[in-house]
């Protein structure tokens, strides 16, 4: 059955409004209409099984079935991604989302290229959260991670105040993930640094283990930042989330 993910709101009194985009797929691309049913996620863990009664400028179905969708990992991971240049954070966005994280929190660091104005901000943090979005649906997650809008690296370094281990990866570090994650009580929250291009700052790796963070290695290789966040949340469902009972 096709699966689409919607926001909670748009499920009012029993019956679901599908948007433009979403109207324009079913109709055109999966060329469905009046009668036949969909699944509609609403992004927080229930899966509506809707039949579709009309197919304009917006769809609209109603719910014939509710079911409570139990895919989601034991492990909440938080990544707090340093922003890097053109297109690179929504592959970083597409990625997590598959792997399970729950939410992602962009920083401005001091390396950060990209420097937009806020209706820029703006619409950038709608993007990211439809590629989270998107990812969601193609991969059958029924859970959406939040992507936060981006805020400055001394904001976000905070967010190890309200994690169960903080992990911040930098290549001056010699010692490895693996051997912290080994030496860590099993944890319900992690939360992950990853810098923008050219990694952190001296100063900011400084701030980050006064703020609590444990600075880990990955070894001989330094990784790019699109690919350095993923292995790591990949690593971590492994040991202690859902991959590890593949």
């Amino acid at each position: 059955m096709r699966r689409f993910t919607i926001a909670p709101e748009r499920i009012v009194d029993g019956r679901v409004t599908f948007d433009s985009l979403e109207t324009r797929h079913l109709s055109r691309v999966l060329r469905l209409g009046p009668g036949d049913t969909v699944v509609a996620t609403d992004g927080a863990g229930h899966d509506y099984t809707v039949r579709l009664d009309a197919v304009g400028p917006r769809a609209t179905g109603v719910v014939v079935g509710v079911a409570e969708t139990v895919v989601e990992s034991p492990l909440q991971i938080t990544l707090v991604q340093g922003v890097p240049k053109a297109d690179k954070l929504e592959t970083i966005v597409r990625a997590a989302t598959e792997l399970g994280v729950t939410r992602v929190v962009p920083a401005i660091a001091a390396r950060t290229v990209v420097r937009l104005t806020e209706s820029q901000a703006s619409a950038r943090v709608a993007r990211w959260q439809r590629v989270a979005r998107e990812a969601a649906k193609q991969c059958g997650r029924a859970v959406v991670p939040n992507v936060m809008p981006a805020r400055p690296l001394e904001k976000c370094l905070e967010e190890a105040r309200d994690t169960d281990l903080a992990l911040c990866v930098w290549e001056g570090e010699s010692r490895p993930l693996g051997v912290v994650l080994a030496e860590a009580k099993r944890p319900r929250r992690v939360t992950v640094l990853i810098g923008p291009e050219g990694g952190l700052e001296r100063r900011e790796i400084d701030a980050a283990r006064a703020a609590g963070w444990q600075l880990v290695g990955l070894g001989a290789r330094i990784l790019r930042t699109e690919t350095a966040g993923p292995a790591v949340i990949a690593i971590l469902q492994s040991r202690w989330g859902d991959l590890g009972t593949v």
